[in-house]
């Protein structure tokens, strides 16, 4: 016992203080074991009182600030730091909580001013429509342009004054009734009321002070656009007594001239109009001398045999610059037929000349009197008497050329100007709607008419967007195919189509005069082929028809084709505009047409004049997504009805077929 007594004062002072030390730490881990029991029992009162003032917590934003705690003796307990709120307007702060035992203090932040007030987003205005779209740039007369229904008719009345509002004349009725024609188609029946009003002032052969307004037609191939021009300028120009070059009717190709001079001569029999062609197809001289009465150089009015002159735009030009005394000063009518593809071709910038050569000169009459004041006649001048003015005899100008005269041409106004009283019509079946070209024209006033079916129906908007995006119209009897295929068996479904439709009287169209060419000779093999196996084939005659040929030949070609001892003809796009052929029943595409311009005027060869007829299209593979799309552009894919030839309908020719081949080949390694 005295042993284990005396252990405890035995201890060595570094051996009590280790004791106190560790007495220390025993007690220091105990007050931080006291202040982590502490903390987490104030961080869940917050959530109760947090729970209970929901209400206040979404109005204000509070912040939490935990202060440390300082301890400042071992024995003494800490205290809790206070929770406090500091209001907006006030820096004191005011104590809401005091507890023991001490916890973390909290402090809320002020509350935020009012958020400002909230505006809409801006909102993206309407857009245009469709037809304020398409109208941007467009000419205001071609917006407010007739729309005129593809069915209108009008009878013609062999009787009475009015003629039914056709402002035709007893005699004019009665001759059409004799070439066969009872009633007037949808351009004709607006168009010759215009330009045949019933007030006798406008259907003057001059209007100086007043210039007819110019007109722009855009009207379906085989829809009478002839006949809608040479009517009224043969019953206008039939009230002429002295011979001028008063119509001027300008077409692009010379069988096209051919044909219009045919429809004016049947028109204006027994009027006593002298009707002119210039082409190219005479020598240059021969002409001049069937144009030009006069060709001496001292006439200002010029000169002419012919009161009407149909001619080629080369051609024109030509005489403009070579012959004496062809004027154009007299013209009352300017004829642009087939307007889009003359005015996309330039001819030596032949309406830039054409439309300078029916204007007035500037200053000329300055020039005249200086060359008459500097010129000195040698000889008396002839017509003259004695005591006369030295000055040549005045030939008949037009009254917006009389500043030419040697003397003044004084106005009985000074306000007064006189203009020519030229009158332009455009016609063609895919007008043009671009502004720069028709600006080119220098049109007056015009007033448009557009022969259109689908817009009756359709909302005023529709319309208005058909005019001017350039809606092609189809004649209502015309019926479309198209056959896909590839280039080995195309010429094969083109024999099929002739042989199993039955196409007989049938225009084919290729891409160039050597496919028109090689297509014949090929088709010609073929049909002896088969004919050689075939009991009591049928004899079908195909020919070929390109620019390669001579005029003649060519002529005489297309009369055997009319009086049909030719059954089909194969050309190129030579005579896919304007051509009149009536029993045309058939239109082959044999090449797809690159543009929908030039597949309008090539189906536009059959349906005409209300008589049914029906267009097949060979497109090879790799054109069929073209072809399609352009189809789909002009909204008129549904309209094509696709025709499928299956192999089992071509397993009977395929050996006359390649018997033809064969032939083909050798005769081109022949020549």
């Amino acid at each position: 016992m005295d042993a284990a007594a005396a252990a405890p004062k035995g201890k060595t002072k570094a051996k009590q203080r280790y004791l106190k030390r560790k007495k220390e730490r025993r007690k220091l881990n105990k007050n931080k074991k006291q202040k982590t029991s502490l903390s987490q029992a104030g961080e869940l009162e917050n959530e109760d009182v947090e729970d209970n003032e929901s209400s206040v917590e979404e109005e204000e934003e509070v912040g939490e600030e935990i202060l440390p705690v300082v301890e400042k003796s071992e024995k003494r307990p800490k205290k809790r730091r206070k929770l406090s709120i500091q209001p907006e307007d006030e820096e004191t702060v005011e104590p809401v909580l005091a507890e023991t035992p001490p916890a973390p203090s909290i402090q809320r932040l002020p509350t935020p001013q009012a958020a400002l007030p909230t505006f809409p987003l801006p909102a993206l205005p309407n857009a245009p429509s469709k037809s304020t779209l398409a109208l941007q740039g467009l000419d205001k007369a071609l917006v407010d342009a007739d729309i005129i229904p593809p069915t209108k008719t009008l009878p013609i009345s062999p009787e009475g004054d009015a003629g039914g509002g056709s402002g035709l004349s007893e005699k004019m009725r009665k001759r059409l009734i004799d070439l066969g024609i009872t009633e007037l188609f949808a351009v004709q029946t607006s168009l010759l009321p215009f330009l045949l009003p019933s007030d006798p002032m406008y259907k003057a052969l001059y209007q100086p002070f007043n210039p007819p307004r110019d007109v722009c037609v855009s009207a379906p191939t085989g829809s009478g656009k002839t006949l809608a021009y040479a009517v009224p300028i043969v019953e206008i120009l039939s009230s002429s007594i002295v011979t001028r070059l008063r119509a001027l009717v300008v077409l692009p190709t010379r069988d096209l001239v051919v044909q219009v001079r045919e429809t004016f001569e049947a028109v204006s029999k027994g009027r006593g109009l002298k009707i002119g062609t210039a082409t190219g197809q005479h020598s240059f001289p021969h002409e001049q001398a069937q144009l030009v009465a006069d060709r001496s150089t001292h006439l200002k009015g010029g000169s002419s045999k012919v009161d009407i002159l149909i001619c080629t735009p080369g051609r024109l030009i030509d005489h403009l610059k070579e012959t004496p005394n062809f004027s154009l000063q007299h013209l009352r009518f300017l004829v642009v037929d087939e307007a889009d593809r003359l005015l996309a071709q330039s001819f030596q910038d032949w309406l830039i000349q054409v439309l300078a050569a029916t204007r007035p000169p500037k200053h000329a009459l300055e020039h005249t009197l200086n060359d008459l004041a500097s010129s000195t006649p040698k000889s008396p001048p002839y017509n003259s008497t004695p005591g006369s003015l030295n000055l040549p005899v005045p030939d008949a100008l037009a009254p917006a050329f009389l500043h030419l005269l040697p003397y003044p041409d004084i106005p009985s106004f000074i306000t007064e100007r006189k203009e020519p009283s030229c009158q332009k019509l455009l016609f063609s079946a895919t007008l043009t709607r671009d502004p720069g070209k028709i600006a080119a024209l220098e049109l007056r006033n015009p007033k448009y008419f557009i022969v259109q079916g689908s817009s009756i129906d359709e909302e005023e908007e529709n319309a208005i967007l058909d005019v001017a995006t350039e809606k092609f119209t189809m004649p209502a009897t015309l019926k479309e195919h198209m056959v896909i295929c590839s280039a080995y068996e195309k010429p094969l479904i083109f024999f099929h189509l002739v042989h199993a439709h039955n196409i007989l009287n049938a225009l084919v169209f290729t891409k160039s005069a050597e496919s028109t060419n090689r297509l014949v000779r090929l088709f010609e093999f073929f049909q002896n082929a088969r004919a050689s196996e075939t009991p009591n084939p049928t004899n079908i005659v195909a020919r070929a028809y390109s620019s390669d040929l001579p005029v003649a030949d060519r002529k005489t070609i297309l009369e055997n084709f009319k009086s049909q001892k030719i059954q089909i003809l194969v050309c190129s796009d030579l005579i896919s505009r304007g051509i009149d052929i009536s029993h045309v029943s058939h239109v082959i595409s044999y090449d797809s047409p690159v543009d929908m311009r030039k597949y309008v005027h090539r189906v536009g060869r059959t349906a005409r004049a209300g008589r049914e007829g029906d267009a097949w299209t060979l497109v090879e593979e790799q054109e069929a997504r073209h072809f399609k799309l352009m189809m789909k552009d002009a909204n008129h894919l549904s309209q094509v009805k696709k025709l499928r030839i299956g192999e089992q309908d071509l397993t009977s020719l395929v050996p006359h077929y390649e018997t033809a081949l064969s032939n083909l080949k050798d005769s081109y390694s022949r020549s």
